[in-house]
């Protein structure tokens, strides 16, 4: 998907919402356990209720991997059954030496190596831009590299101060230099709202990634006042807040609601801060 594109999808549905998939089989409904694949089915039915709402989708990796090849092949399923119309993103965070990068590449983004096919992938850059460039070599394909991070140990290493910045600011600026912002999108957590005027000084155009809002406690307004560029510029992510909104036979019509008073939110910023 192009940037482009991705800000077309925003603007008919007056929506930035990415909602994560991070689908625990610990934490599904009961009913679907009986199910052949329950995280697929519990994923579809979510699918089915939120897609009018949300612009993206964000399986994060980790919770599919938990579970071996049967993991594996719920995420395939799941994958193949988003619609092509909304932007896919691997949250799987990799970052190793170049070839092994270009081995997490294929993973995500060629379907006849791994079955699977996602818009971006989630990387790590503390190893440098030879880490980074494999994925980049894959056309078409974003990057979504961790700047800012929502977590309490954020800190300990993002804002270290380096040549008289914060590194994380480092990241932003070396990055610059790989692809642009039709490639290269960051994540920035919610929970650093406080940061996004001097992010945006630095990476005007670029698309973030923002979790954090929801049952993380970030503030939507905030973040979109000072994070929004004229193209948008965001995908705020939340995962537990909607999928996990209710745990019962209608636990995807509770997700349901969860989506559409975000996007009826959003919507509401995007006429406000989106200029």
């Amino acid at each position: 998907m192009t940037y482009e594109a991705l800000f077309e999808q925003i603007s008919q549905k007056k929506s930035y919402l990415c909602i994560g998939l991070d689908t625990d089989i610990r934490k599904i409904p009961a009913h679907l356990r009986k199910e052949a694949d329950p995280v697929f089915e519990f994923n579809k039915q979510i699918i089915d209720a939120t897609a009018d709402f949300c612009v993206s989708y964000k399986p994060n990796i980790a919770f599919y991997e938990a579970s071996g090849s049967k993991g594996w092949e719920s995420l395939q399923k799941t994958i193949e059954y988003i619609p092509k119309s909304h932007f896919t993103i691997a949250d799987a965070k990799r970052g190793d030496i170049g070839n092994t990068s270009g081995l997490y590449a294929r993973t995500f983004f060629d379907p006849s190596a791994s079955g699977l096919e996602f818009d971006a992938v989630t990387v790590a850059p503390y190893m440098g831009s030879d880490s980074v460039i494999p994925f980049l070599e894959f056309e078409n394909k974003w990057v979504i590299l961790l700047a800012l991070t929502s977590n309490p140990g954020s800190g300990d290493f993002q804002r270290l101060e380096a040549n008289g910045a914060p590194l994380y600011e480092q990241v932003l600026k070396a990055s610059q230099t790989w692809a642009g912002a039709d490639r290269i999108m960051y994540v920035v957590g919610a929970t650093q709202a406080a940061e996004f005027e001097k992010i945006r000084m630095i990476i005007p155009d670029h698309f973030l990634l923002v979790p954090g809002v929801g049952a993380q406690g970030g503030n939507l307004e905030e973040l979109s006042r000072f994070g929004m560029n004229a193209h948008c510029g965001l995908l705020v992510n939340a995962s537990r807040s909607i999928i996990y909104a209710g745990n019962d036979v209608d636990f995807a019509q509770k997700a349901k609601q969860e989506a559409q008073l975000l996007q009826q939110e959003m919507a509401i910023y995007l006429d406000k801060y989106c200029k």
